[in-house]
This record gives structure tokens, sequence and C-alpha cells, in this order.
């Protein structure tokens, strides 16, 4: 008899699965806001300022071809422009559109309250715990910052 039969799961499959939850999550909301997940992520990664191919390259994991063609259709929806970069002339950064802008605002709110509901099953005190050992395993391993604190209101207004 397995942990999973036992109404428990281990580490690796909760977190893989978990995972799996809320990747689900994201991808529904997106399909309904008209964008792809990995265009929201885009998006919602550049809620707090423009940012250099480089760095959307490196937050995102992505290699310079994909990034390349997730702006390029991006843009080409008209959620993102290319700007020259004020500190090298030779690189651009990517910003928001005033659509792209308004649209993310949308989805990242509604995408919030979607994943804010999956433990809907938890104590206060036992979301708590949650957040705090989740946010230890994220910052231990330095994942960057892909989708800003849902009550940070002050760093998605520029």
């Amino acid at each position: 008899m397995g942990k999973e039969d036992e109404g428990r799961i281990g580490v690796v499959a909760a977190l893989v699965r978990g995972a799996f939850l809320v990747n689900a999550v994201y991808g529904e909301s997106a399909r309904e806001y008209g964008i792809t997940s990995q265009q929201g992520q885009l998006l919602c990664v550049l809620m707090a300022r423009p940012l250099g191919m480089g760095e959307l390259g490196a937050t995102l994991g992505l290699a310079k071809s994909s990034l390349t063609g997730l702006v390029d259709r991006t843009e080409r929806n008209g959620l993102v422009r290319r700007e020259p970069d004020p500190r090298d002339l030779r690189a651009v950064r990517v910003a928001l559109t005033p659509e792209g802008s308004r649209l993310v605002e949308d989805f990242y709110a509604e995408t919030c309250r979607r994943i804010d509901r999956l433990p809907k099953g938890l104590s206060d005190a036992e979301r708590g715990a949650l957040a705090d050992l989740l946010g230890r395993v994220v910052l231990d391993n330095q994942v960057p910052v892909v989708f800003a604190e849902p009550d940070d209101g002050a760093a998605r207004r520029r």
C-alpha cells in the first residue's frame, strides 16, 4: 500500500503534480483571454517594468530563438512593443503596450483568484505554512520573479 492509498503523497509527486495543477489553471485563464500560457507569462513578467531580451530570456528560461518568436507573436497581437534601451543603443527592451497593460491586469487578477482557490480546503494557518514552505523552496532555488505577489499592487503600478 503506497502513500497515495493512505491519502498522502510524497514531496516529489506533490511538487510535480502541484506544478501541473497551477499550469493547468494558468493555461485555462490564458485561453479565456485569447493568449497562450507563454504570452501570459511574458506579460506578467513585464508588469513591473520593460526588460531587455537577455533579462527576459533568463527570467523565462527561454533560448534566444524561442524568446524572439514569443515576443514577435505577442507584438503582432499588439500587446508588447520593442523600444530602444536607453543604456545601450544596440539593444532593445520589451514593454507592454496600453492594450497589453489592460489585458494583463485583468488576466493577472483572474489568474490570482483561480490559484488562490486551489487550497480552499486549508485553514488560514495551513495556508500560511504552505506559503512559507513553498516560498523557502522557491527562494532556495533562486527562482526568478515571474509572477508578482497578488497583494503587491505598488509593484504593478508604474
